[in-house]
């Protein structure tokens, strides 16, 4: 049920028309609405880049050659037609929960709640895996840190100052994550701006490396493959509930975002190919690091990698916990997530208990399973949202903020896209997947005995 709310708008017509019920739990649980544009657009260039670009050129060059690229560039705006679709979505939305709350509006309780999990699992596996690679980056500089000891003390402090920055204010937490999205593009920009001097230099290595290949195969092969290097936005969309004015920031945030990862991966991969060729490079940023800074290279990249790393952890601290707040709210998750703190007017105790868990993942060394998982949750997440789309476009067909062209048509391809990737899953990331449908539909059969209607208009100004 949609209501009109002239009362409440945000600034153009086109907001006043707001889901009923996400008004009525955003009013009564009210969060802080502290995260700027330009935080947010930080927040999704966070959660994007990681450590994967640190190792995904080798790869991609043994894949289509001197066209990786090329690649890098379509791979980014295939992804950004996902995001396009997000965008819209979003900007009917002003609460926190992300790809959970767009289907559980769309499609109802059983499908968000599917999503939630899928939406929850898949960052908890990746920043443990996260955790580790931050710590097997630090022992080449702090011996101790390779041993069980030292490797359970330094992700234990990590997680600690993490925690305990997100739940003092979101404020603390988009700071920090700004911090460190400028603190990882720096270095590669500095690695970027002394490969094509090189380049202009030196152009014979690019011009004598390997070809790009003839067919099509390799290059659905790389788009698989860059898939997942450019996923993670999905997450930034969480804590949307405290973004200043979300259906104008959300949508310029995915934009301005997704246009800085691909400039930044396409230019990185564009001087791996003229520094080093497409041979094989088991850590190809170093060795071109070492060519253009010289003995120092090898440090250098390993310094910027621990960086991107950390920054990464920042951004799922700071978003992922927002999840089962948004869970907790709508009764699918139990209502002590949904409490906020006193004082700082964050959800500590969402945040708390994903840090946990995802602080006993990251020691016991059973992550990898996570990350399996999570290669196959993010195509669940992308598809549930573009079928959200077109959904809401019948359902609710006034109320997005942002109307992408051709939407219906943009989602239908995605879909499609989301379905070959699918089918590309091994039968153990298919299992994987299965046991968390198993789990999320068990979920979903205690607590649907718990669902609450719709609220009236009148409850909703009684809020007020």
């Amino acid at each position: 049920m949609v209501r009109r709310f002239p009362f409440l708008t945000l600034g153009t017509a086109a907001y006043d028309t707001i889901p009923c019920h996400s008004i009525a739990r955003e009013v009564a649980l009210p969060l802080t609405r502290s995260i700027g544009r330009w935080a947010f657009t930080a927040l999704v260039v966070n959660t994007v880049v990681g450590s994967g670009i640190f190792g995904i050129p080798s790869t991609l060059n043994g894949i289509v050659g001197r066209a990786s690229p090329l690649a890098m560039v379509l791979a980014g705006l295939a992804m950004g037609l996902m995001m396009a679709c997000f965008a819209e979505v979003a900007s009917r939305f002003t609460a926190p929960g992300g790809a959970y709350l767009y289907t559980r509006t769309a499609f109802g309780r059983f499908v968000g709640m599917q999503v939630g999990w899928f939406s929850w699992l898949a960052p908890m596996g990746t920043s443990a895996a996260a955790a580790n690679l931050f710590t097997i980056y630090l022992a080449a500089y702090l011996p101790f840190a390779a041993t069980p000891i030292g490797r359970a003390a330094v992700i234990s402090v990590l997680f600690l100052f993490l925690a305990a920055a997100n739940c003092v204010g979101v404020q603390v937490g988009a700071n920090l994550s700004s911090v460190f999205t400028i603190a990882k593009l720096l270095p590669l920009g500095l690695v970027i701006a002394l490969g094509v001097t090189y380049f202009f230099h030196h152009p014979a290595t690019f011009a004598h490396a390997q070809p790009a290949p003839n067919g099509i195969s390799p290059w659905v092969d790389a788009m698989l493959l860059l898939a997942f290097a450019y996923a993670g936005f999905e997450n930034a969309l969480l804590p949307a509930g405290e973004v200043k004015d979300p259906q104008r920031t959300i949508p310029f945030a995915l934009a301005a975002g997704m246009l800085l990862c691909i400039t930044v991966y396409a230019l990185i991969q564009f001087v791996v190919v003229a520094v080093i060729g497409t041979g094989p490079a088991e850590r190809p940023l170093a060795s071109a690091a070492l060519i253009l800074i010289g003995g120092g290279g090898a440090a250098f990249v390993t310094m910027a990698a621990m960086v991107s790393t950390f920054g990464h952890l920042s951004a799922v601290l700071l978003a992922t916990p927002r999840l089962t707040y948004s869970l907790a709210q709508r009764h699918d998750f139990p209502a002590l997530f949904a409490k906020l703190h006193p004082k700082f007017q964050t959800p500590f105790i969402s945040i708390l208990a994903f840090t946990f868990l995802t602080w006993l993942l990251a020691l016991s060394g059973t992550f990898r399973w996570a990350i399996a998982l999570a290669s196959g949750a993010v195509i669940v997440i992308y598809a549930s949202v573009c079928a959200s789309l077109i959904r809401l476009r019948q359902t609710h067909p006034h109320e997005a903020a942002l109307r992408l062209p051709f939407g219906r048509a943009i989602a239908c391809f995605c879909i499609a896209i989301s379905i070959l990737l699918l089918a590309r899953l091994t039968l153990r990331e298919g299992f994987l997947l299965l046991v968390t449908f198993v789990v999320a539909t068990a979920h979903w059969f205690v607590v649907r005995r718990n669902e609450t209607p719709e609220p009236s208009l009148a409850e909703v100004e009684s809020v007020l």
